[in-house]
């Protein structure tokens, strides 16, 4: 009990140290004034997108555009998407992993990892596919690589999948999960965008 109580303290504390800041960007980009980036980019719009997640899926595109309809309401339309699956697990303190592809309106994809570690009371496991919306991403997709704090209240179940908000630095994520064991639950995290896989969550 003691040692479950000391390691969810030391993830307290790194969580919250990492929450304070996070990594600068190589090539910094212009930000407008309410935060978004300045520069015009091609976006996916609501159809193009419900069709992408339902084949993803492999849901109904009913299903798949209630989804997309309630974040599209919340984040507009999103310049790119990474998808991939991931695993993870809990018992109050909590890891998470994943793999996937970068895939831009513009063109191109790039393979991404992502880790993190997660605070609360859920318990539990799951393996699940993963459907990230890009927001705000400046023209370099090598700024995806950075740090993603959850956004407090975000988290919620629409269309039979969970979505949950991270953002840093005007990016936003949109993880749409699909699979075994959703943990929503009551807890704290974030995310950490790689160019490589690593071990270290944090």
């Amino acid at each position: 009990m003691r040692s479950a109580i000391t390691a969810a303290a030391t993830l307290s504390a790194l969580f919250m140290a990492a929450c304070a800041s996070s990594p600068p960007p190589a090539n910094p980009q212009p930000l407008a004034t309410d935060g978004v980036y300045s520069e015009e980019v091609d976006t996916f719009n609501q159809a193009e997108t419900a069709e992408a997640v339902a084949d993803f899926f492999g849901v109904t595109s009913e299903a798949a555009a209630t989804t997309v309809e309630r974040i599209f309401a919340d984040q507009g339309r999103p310049v790119g998407y990474i998808a991939g699956q991931e695993a993870s697990g809990a018992i109050g303190v909590g890891l998470r992993y994943g793999q996937g592809y970068l895939t831009l309106k513009t063109g191109g994809a790039q393979e991404v990892y992502w880790q993190g570690p997660s605070l609360g009371f859920d318990v539990g496991g799951d393996a699940s596919r993963v459907f990230i919306l890009v927001y705000n991403l400046p023209p370099d997709p090598n700024y995806i690589y950075r740090r993603y704090p959850g956004v407090e209240g975000s988290a919620y179940l629409v269309g039979g999948m969970s979505v949950k908000y991270l953002s840093a630095d005007g990016v936003t994520l949109a993880p749409i999960r699909s699979g075994a064991g959703l943990r929503l639950g009551a807890n704290v995290g974030y995310l950490v965008i790689s160019p490589e896989k690593r071990i270290n969550p944090f």
